[in-house]
């Protein structure tokens, strides 16, 4: 695993949301965006952390922040996943992990002793310039849109 770090160019990507849209990172020229990756939608950890940057979402908003979920799930289910709790932000659908392996998030896990490839959780914060401005990857996950706040400012 070789996860970006902190003064990092952000690298371009190209993939679905939970609509089947394309979301292009060339769109988001100019722009400060919330990357946050997720292993899997419906899941304990992963509905908390989503939950609490939907309920965080108007004060990051209010900083100049766009917010992305980026999980390996199909758009069907990042859908469901978005409209079972009401996210105003897209859902990434990183199939193919394009993202996910840019980024550096994929590589070796341990659960319940068993060693396993997956995703880890872990949220980039890219600035205006297409730079990464900040790297959290010990996600507090019920208080995720508080723990970016406090970094930003």
């Amino acid at each position: 695993m070789n996860m970006l770090k902190v003064g990092d160019k952000a690298p371009d990507f190209s993939v679905l949301d939970e609509m089947s849209n394309t979301v292009d990172s060339k769109s988001l020229q100019g722009t400060a965006y919330i990357l946050f990756f997720f292993p899997r939608a419906n899941t304990p950890g992963c509905t908390a952390e989503a939950c609490s940057l939907r309920d965080g979402y108007k004060e990051l908003s209010e900083k100049g922040y766009r917010i992305f979920g980026v999980s390996e799930d199909n758009p069907k289910k990042q859908r469901s996943f978005k409209e079972k709790y009401n996210f105003q932000y897209p859902l990434l659908a990183d199939t193919e992990h394009e993202i996910i392996e840019k980024y550096g998030v994929w590589g070796p896990k341990k659960f319940m002793g068993k060693e396993y490839d997956g995703l880890h959780r872990t949220t980039f914060v890219i600035n205006k310039e297409g730079i990464i401005s900040h790297v959290i990857e010990k996600v507090k996950t019920k208080d995720h849109a508080n723990q970016l706040l406090e970094l930003i400012g």
